[in-house]
């Protein structure tokens, strides 16, 4: 029997279920889950310490970077120990203050970090195609104006989404098939109706990723043309390779993102462990691989870590 809350009808916990049909196999799937976390930590650690040592380093590209990796941190930590807890102890319950906490930390800080990859794609715009320009564009408080810029939007944006769920009355189960608290997750659990809400998810969407990942291919377009227009090949190469790690952290952040984000709207005949396996990568997989992406393509961060390795083991 459902403890519901008598004044606002919704129950006082949910129960995660974890990635349905493969809950006897959950202790095993928290071991590359683990690994991961850890590694994201780690990582993203290591490059705000180099980030913040080296001097050389505090350019725009490097700055957003360090934004990048503070949400990353904040994303898989808001996300991670509760997915571990389920998987090795069975914890499923969470308290619904927490859930919603839980859903809008998830939704504001992706709507964050999609926010720095479009600044880091401005930057690489304005290298390539103003480079005598740069300097003077991208000043320290042009910096800083844009990465509270985006935070704001994310907060801001995505605040009415636990007020949305708040009052709504969860008539049908309390049960989450997931591993997490997610906007969509939740409002499947409703019996009223729900169509101005979604819609208004659905522009929240469009307006920060959606928006966002059209503007970096408007800046990758402009970016092709300034480089086919240079006289010699290897200057075209040696352009193009300042940008290759960032087009690798696009490709990773928005492949599984729009994978789920279409899945759960339209993907109804998609197997439902598939679907949280995707949406669980889409939280582990960028955190984990930015860091890495910067260490083995940049050179002046993967010798400062060499170094910094060295010095340690001394």
């Amino acid at each position: 029997m459902l403890n519901y809350n008598r004044t606002n009808l919704h129950p006082a916990t949910f129960l995660l279920l974890g990635i349905p049909g493969l809950e006897t196999v959950h202790v095993w799937i928290s071991i590359p889950f683990c690994l991961v976390y850890i590694e994201s930590l780690m990582g993203n650690a290591a490059l705000l310490f180099i980030v913040k040592t080296d001097h050389k380093q505090h350019e725009p590209m490097y700055l957003f970077l360090c934004m990048l990796s503070v949400a990353d941190l904040m994303l898989t930590s808001s996300t991670l120990p509760k997915i571990l807890s389920l998987f090795w102890f069975n914890y499923r319950e969470i308290y619904f203050e927490a859930c919603l906490t839980q859903m809008y930390l998830i939704h504001s800080l992706s709507t964050m970090e999609s926010g720095f990859i479009l600044a880091m794609a401005f930057d690489r715009y304005i290298a390539i195609c103003h480079p005598l320009r740069h300097s003077t564009i991208l000043t320290p408080a042009v910096i800083v104006g844009l990465g509270l810029g985006i935070v704001f939007r994310g907060a801001i944006l995505l605040s009415p989404h636990p007020f949305l769920l708040r009052w709504l009355s969860y008539c049908r189960t309390n049960v989450i098939p997931h591993t997490y608290c997610e906007f969509m997750a939740l409002i499947k659990l409703v019996c009223t109706e729900t169509k101005i809400r979604r819609a208004y998810s659905l522009i929240v969407a469009f307006l920060t990723g959606g928006l966002d990942f059209i503007l970096i291919i408007c800046s990758y377009v402009l970016i092709l043309l300034t480089v086919f227009n240079l006289p010699s090949k290897a200057a075209r190469l040696k352009t193009l390779s300042t940008c290759v790690s960032h087009v690798w952290v696009i490709l990773v952040f928005y492949t599984p993102a729009f994978f789920s984000f279409l899945t759960h709207r339209f993907g109804h005949h998609i197997a439902p462990h598939i679907h949280i396996f995707i949406a669980n990568i889409y939280l582990l997989i960028p955190p984990m691989m930015n860091p890495i992406i910067y260490g083995v393509k940049t050179k002046r961060i993967r010798e400062r870590f060499f170094k910094f390795l060295t010095i340690k083991c001394i």
